[in-house]
């Protein structure tokens, strides 16, 4: 074929069996963050069979997998898919369901796996006519901020040697129709910082409360005082989440405790609202523990910083998806929104775009949210995604080489 453009495609949809076929047993292995390991041996190992110039195993330590094809020139491109499962049980009822208890793929990283397989498998037939190389990088840890899979990849250097120009990624949306592909310039997603609480009283019988300090009133009282610090002291036009999603504390229905702990997540589009928060939070904290004669300990670890697309990786990506799947299939996303998402750790170091594929399918009854235990993928579209990522990549090469 003389059109690289429909070569692609062609090359993608002739493996549509094969890449449903990697999903679907990646999704029935699932493995949690940093445990990747039968994931990525299949990884490396399919890239291998495809013929990819050098594939590094264990990259830095790490159950990552980076594949380089070679090109005619020095410029480099990355393409990046995550691997991790979560640890929840699966309620699909699929012949493909996971085979793992409590665990299970329900946010697409089995999808982005196999559809970044596809785009290598295509790459490597057209690899003499790249203008230079690509990368693929097949990232651990998304889902678990401790492990900071992205950020440990780029401390070990995976964007260097060769040193990338710029990185794109993809990740499977259910709020758009299967399919179709959005994303938007500038602020996408949100960091996606951490923090835990400890307030600590003094213990005492239920029935006498005065001979203690009760920890859960107290913590009563912290957790509201903190839901106002995004009503009144943010700026409403700037966005922002507090959210406490775990408290633990007390024995008994009958014993005031000692201690009560809470966890949570802040998520922010500014960098310098980032930064105030916490103190707010703790200004806060410190003020309701001391009224009440109460004690208290305040951790808050930075997580992912904002996924900000690049401005000319963002418009080269809208042309080149509009090329290759016209205009209808193609949305400039309006609003960012608070989910967050470690790819902003590349975006730190090079310029790139994330973006969305569409796959809700309602005559499917593909319609649940990322992170439900029914969640599942239209894998209609896979093909679509691996040549997304593939066309981004020859034509990136080509353009800049």
């Amino acid at each position: 074929m003389s059109n690289i453009k429909e070569e692609i495609k062609y090359l993608a949809e002739s493996i549509k069996d094969k890449i449903i076929q990697w999903r679907r047993r990646i999704h029935e292995y699932p493995e949690l963050s940093s445990e990747e390991y039968r994931t990525s041996e299949f990884v490396a190992d399919k890239l291998e069979e495809f013929g990819v110039d050098k594939v590094i195993r264990n990259f830095g330590g790490t159950t990552a997998v980076v594949g380089i094809i070679k090109g005619q020139e020095d410029i480099t491109v990355a393409l990046r898919a995550d691997m991790d499962a979560l640890p929840m049980e699966e309620k699909t009822g699929k012949e493909y369901s996971s085979k793992i208890k409590g665990v299970m793929h329900s946010c697409g990283h089995d999808a982005h796996t196999a559809m970044l397989l596809g785009a290598a498998k295509v790459l490597v037939q057209i690899k003499d006519r790249l203008k230079g190389n690509v990368k693929l990088i097949f990232q651990p840890c998304e889902e678990r901020q401790d492990c900071r899979g992205a950020r440990t990849l780029v401390q070990k250097g995976v964007l260097k040697d060769p040193d990338v120009s710029a990185i794109f990624g993809l990740h499977v949306f259910p709020e758009l129709p299967a399919g179709v592909f959005g994303t938007k310039e500038g602020h996408f997603l949100a960091s996606s910082d951490v923090f835990r609480i400890k307030i600590i009283g003094k213990g005492t019988h239920a029935s006498r409360p005065h001979k203690g300090v009760d920890p859960v009133l107290v913590s009563a009282q912290v957790i509201n005082a903190l839901h106002h610090i995004v009503s009144r002291k943010v700026d409403p036009l700037h966005p922002a989440v507090l959210t406490i999603g775990k408290i633990k504390g007390g024995y008994a229905e009958n014993i005031i405790p000692e201690v009560v702990e809470m966890e949570g997540t802040v998520r922010t589009l500014s960098l310098d609202l980032r930064d105030m928060i916490p103190v707010w939070m703790e200004d806060t904290i410190k003020g309701v523990t001391s009224a009440y004669g109460a004690r208290y300990e305040f951790s808050f670890k930075e997580g992912n910083p904002p996924v900000i697309n690049d401005r000319l990786t963002t418009r080269f990506t809208f042309s080149m998806l509009k090329d290759l799947f016209g205009d209808d299939r193609v949305v400039e996303l309006e609003n960012p929104t608070m989910g967050g998402e470690d790819f902003s750790e590349y975006l730190m170091k090079v310029p790139g775009t994330f973006i969305r594929l569409g796959i809700r399918n309602e005559k499917k009854g593909i319609t649940a949210p990322l992170h439900s235990p029914i969640f599942d993928v239209d894998e209609d579209v896979l093909p679509d995604g691996s040549s997304a990522l593939a066309y981004l990549a020859y034509k990136w090469l080509e353009e800049h080489s």
